[in-house]
């Protein structure tokens, strides 16, 4: 039976690249990667885990260095880079890398689950959908944290559905799901947490429009003393950010 909404523009997806930008994860990024490689995927589909080690001042190298000792069998992509530039840029090198007809964000810190991947491709696969966005705010379990954070979220997502024309519920998310030819199609630029609203400025201005999908998405936050990175500034450099690729390509 065909799957309502179908399209038949693309082949069938047979391959996904992870791509995982790390930064200081000593602790975490094995544990992640254990779970990257056990997440069920659609039948017969191969996964590439590409890391991106964005000059971590920790042990983060040489535990990235082990993982295909770890997970024989497994595609591994592990780059370091020889200065720190952040997330954008990680990514950017990530992408690069990455060979799977579809790309997939993932963070190195525990807080998303690889168990969402079914979920998160099953638009894509059922030919649905060009771009999926995961969100924390539409059902799924989630770590009771920061209310201002939750606040600034939801102001940034409403800011960037404003110049979008998008109606996301979390633009700022870590899963993000790509035809990897989507990336292929615009350059990125910004090199920190400006990823997300430039990314998605990209997407909404590509014609004839893309269609992008939302599924909920289980949210595990960590706490500063935890390790947590972003802060308000890079709250306000997403709304400069918004604008800026909104106007600019």
């Amino acid at each position: 039976m065909t799957a309502v909404g179908a399209s038949y523009d693309y082949p069938v997806p047979t391959s996904i690249s992870i791509v995982i930008p790390v930064y200081n994860e000593e602790a975490t990024v094995q544990v992640l990667v254990g779970h990257v490689v056990r997440a069920p995927l659609p039948e017969g589909m191969t996964r590439q885990i590409v890391c991106v080690n964005d000059c971590s001042k920790d042990g983060t190298g040489k535990k990235l260095d082990e993982l295909a000792g770890l997970f024989p069998g497994t595609e591994f992509v592990v780059h370091h880079k020889p200065v720190n530039q952040g997330k954008g840029a990680a990514l950017r090198d990530g992408f690069a890398r990455s060979t799977g007809d579809l790309v997939l964000v993932q963070d190195a810190d525990l807080e998303y689950d690889p168990q969402d991947y079914q979920k998160l491709l099953r638009p894509i696969m059922e030919g649905k959908a060009d771009v999926v966005y995961g969100s924390r705010f539409i059902g799924e379990p989630h770590r009771v944290l920061y209310f201002w954070h939750t606040v600034g979220n939801k102001v940034l997502t409403t800011f960037s559905n404003i110049f979008t024309n998008l109606n996301l519920t979390d633009m700022e998310v870590c899963y993000k799901v790509f035809r990897r030819s989507v990336l292929q199609s615009f350059t990125l630029k910004c090199n920190r947490f400006g990823f997300e609203p430039e990314v998605t400025a990209k997407i909404a201005k590509i014609r004839p429009r893309l269609r992008i999908y939302e599924v909920g998405v289980a949210y595990y936050g960590r706490s500063y003393e935890e390790g947590k990175k972003i802060t308000w500034k890079d709250g306000v450099k997403a709304i400069l950010t918004i604008v800026r690729f909104w106007w600019t390509n």
